[in-house]
């Protein structure tokens, strides 16, 4: 044990700095060390930490209740090639007008949409009303 005097000169004459490690102890941790060197390393680690995080980023396709099988297949290869970038895809189907009275056709067209590409996708979310809106999330198998 040390008193923090003879530490600081310690610190001061190696030209390092006394850090405190456990300030609320009983009696306070210090360790003598390069502050500006261990702050450099930390941040170097958040930064390769980050470099390493996958960024998840949400497309959306847009379809309607009345879309033709052709137009539907259009579509399913876009879709595809978002879900091979690894990237979420939203499907969302709007209802205008009249077309509110006759929801199972819009569903129908979302599970057609969801067969047509369930070899690469997982359905994560089903296909949910909200509003004038019905939406589904497809995710990539391999994630």
């Amino acid at each position: 044990m040390v008193s923090s005097r003879e530490a600081q000169q310690m610190a001061y004459d190696q030209n390092l700095d006394l850090v405190k490690i456990a300030p609320k102890a009983k009696p306070p941790v210090c360790k003598i060390m390069d502050y500006g060197k261990h702050k450099y390393e930390l941040a170097k680690k958040e930064k390769e930490a980050k470099k390493k995080q996958k960024n998840v980023v949400v497309k959306e396709m847009r379809l309607s209740a009345k879309i033709e099988s052709h137009d539907l297949n259009v579509k399913a290869n876009t879709v595809s090639k978002f879900l091979e970038n690894g990237d979420k895809v939203k499907i969302s189907l709007r209802f205008r007008g009249r077309e509110m009275n006759n929801t199972m056709r819009g569903r129908a067209v979302m599970q057609d949409f969801a067969k047509l590409l369930e070899e690469i996708s997982v359905m994560e979310k089903t296909p949910r009303l909200e509003g004038r809106q019905m939406i589904m999330i497809l995710t990539p198998k391999n994630v």
